[in-house]
This record gives C-alpha cells, structure tokens and sequence, in this order.
C-alpha cells in the first residue's frame, strides 16, 4: 500500500486539509455568534417595543442608519473616536424617540383603523422618508467609520478575531444584561414587562401604559442608534443599509415569538450563525433566501418561536 501524500512539514496532505477546514468552521462559527451579540441589542429593544406598543417598527433599520451616520459625521467633523459617542448617540437616540413616540401613538389611535395596520403603514413611510433623506444628502457611496480597535485583533483560544467586533459583543452584552436586569429588577421594569404582557390588566393595576410606552420607545430608538454604530464600524455605513436590518430584525421578532425577550436574544444569537455560515459557505448572495427559509420552518414547527413563549 502507497504511503499518505505529505506536505513539506511532513503531514499528509488529508489531515492539514481537515484542520484547514476545522479552523475555517469555528472561525465562522465565533464572529456568527460575535455578530448575533451585536443583534441582540436591537432585537430586545424590537420586542419590547411590539409587546408594549403593538406595532412592527418597519423603520428599525433607519434609526441603525441613522445611528451610524450621527457617529460618522461627529468623527468626521470633529474627530472623535466611534466608540467614545456611544454615551451620546444612546441619550440622543433615546430623547428622539421619546419626543416622537406621542407622534406614532395618535396616528395608531385612529378611530375605525387597525393599529398594526396604521403602525405598519406610518412606520413604512417613515423608513422611506429616511432613506430617500439620506440617499439626497449623502448620496450612494460607501463610508468607512473607523475605530482606535479596527486595525486590531485578539486571539481566544487559539482563534484569531477582529477586536473591534469582540469589543462591540462585549459592550453590547453588557448593555443587554443591564437592560434585562432594569426589567426585572426595577419597579419601572416590572411595570413594562406587566403592560408588554396585557396593558389592559397592566391598566387597572394603575400602570399608566402611555407613560411607559413613551418611555420603551425611547430605550428602543436608543439601544437600535447605538447598534449602528457598531454596525457601520464593522462593515459600513450608507444611506440604504437599513433595510437589511429592518428585515433582519424582522426574523428576529417572528423567529423568537413575537414579544418574548428570552426569544429575541436566542434569535438574534442564531440569526447571527446563519448569516456567518451562509456567507462564508455559500455567499452573501444566499443570507436572505436561507433566513426566510429558517423563519418559514420555524413557523411551521414552532408557531409560537423557538422558545415556545411568543404569542
């Protein structure tokens, strides 16, 4: 019997082949998750946003845009580093939405009109407002938002990743555990998940559920702004990037059970894996086809999320 082919260290050519292909699988497998740490931080902030308020924000993608612009801009101008404006894109994102909620809740307290329908429709248009705005200012080009961590790269056990995107997974999980502690550690908190559960009991508990959903909407505008920083620093920032992340959160929404948190934050961790996977296996071109494929089985097997504790 022939002997194994060997490359010039003396390995057979199979085995350095199978360690190629093992690297390349749990390569992808970290930066999908990395990337799904990152979705987490506007799916929570989707879900909550339907639970309290009824509606699928179809401008979620915009206030990532939008987000990511207001970071590239203070850089440009000003020279301040991405990551050092997550406080203030937060805080400004945060009272913008606070200041537009009332605007979104009269035109879904429309008489004789179904408020998902309404939400849908107004938050449509508004998505098109947006990017038709930034399509006009900024045009169609590519911008690079560039941070003190994206030349860098960390190695965790013995793979090596980009730091910028472990920075932005650790900061945005931090963000999120903060956030789920607030929820169900807080009066305020426990308030918003008892009117995310049912506003009308939540209401003859004395939860003003107007007051809150002002306030979720705020947290939800902000969470999603400060995500397009990370965003647009790891792959870039132009005027039609959000509706890749309108649909992506999207699935996140549906996939996790509408509502559900613990859902959203597992969607958003294998939304994550799937788009690393496809990527780099079949090619960008494939990433929507096989999500919407994944959301028709889950829908099919899991009507109710893959946690089973959606609606």
């Amino acid at each position: 019997m022939g002997k194994p082919a060997r490359n010039s260290a003396g390995f057979p050519k199979n085995r350095k082949e199978r360690c190629r292909k093992m690297d390349l699988f749990v390569q992808t497998l970290v930066n999908g998750i990395l990337i799904g740490g990152i979705f987490i931080t506007i799916a929570v902030g989707f879900s909550l946003a339907f639970g309290v308020m009824d509606i699928i924000d179809f401008a979620v993608g915009e206030w990532v845009m939008l987000g990511a612009f207001t970071a590239f801009w203070f850089n440009h101008f000003l020279h301040i580093d991405p990551l050092l404006l997550l406080p203030l894109v937060i805080l400004l994102f945060g009272l913008i939405g606070y200041l537009f909620q009332p605007v979104l809740q009269k035109v879904i307290n429309i008489k004789h009109r179904s408020a998902a329908l309404m939400a849908l429709a107004f938050t449509f248009g508004l998505s098109t407002f947006f990017r038709g705005s930034a399509l006009t200012l900024w045009g169609f080009n590519n911008r690079n938002l560039v941070t003190f961590l994206s030349e860098k790269s960390v190695t965790i056990f013995g793979v090596t990743l980009p730091a910028l995107r472990v920075g932005a997974t650790l900061f945005a999980l931090i963000v999120t555990v903060l956030f789920m502690v607030f929820l169900y550690k807080t009066k305020t908190g426990m308030a918003i998940r008892a009117a995310a559960e049912n506003r009308a009991v939540a209401g003859l508990m004395g939860i003003d559920s107007h007051r809150l959903a002002r306030l979720v909407y705020a947290l939800y505008a902000g969470l999603t702004g400060m995500s397009g920083i990370f965003i647009g620093s790891i792959f870039s920032v132009f005027p039609e990037m959000g509706v890749r992340y309108t649909a992506f959160a999207f699935f996140v929404v549906v996939a996790g059970g509408l509502g559900s948190f613990s859902g959203a934050i597992a969607a958003g961790l294998l939304l994550g894996m799937i788009a690393s996977f496809v990527t780099v296996y079949l090619g960008g071109a494939y990433v929507f086809l096989i999500l919407f494929f994944v959301l028709y089985l889950i829908l099919l097997f899991f009507p109710k999320g893959i946690l089973g504790k959606g609606w």
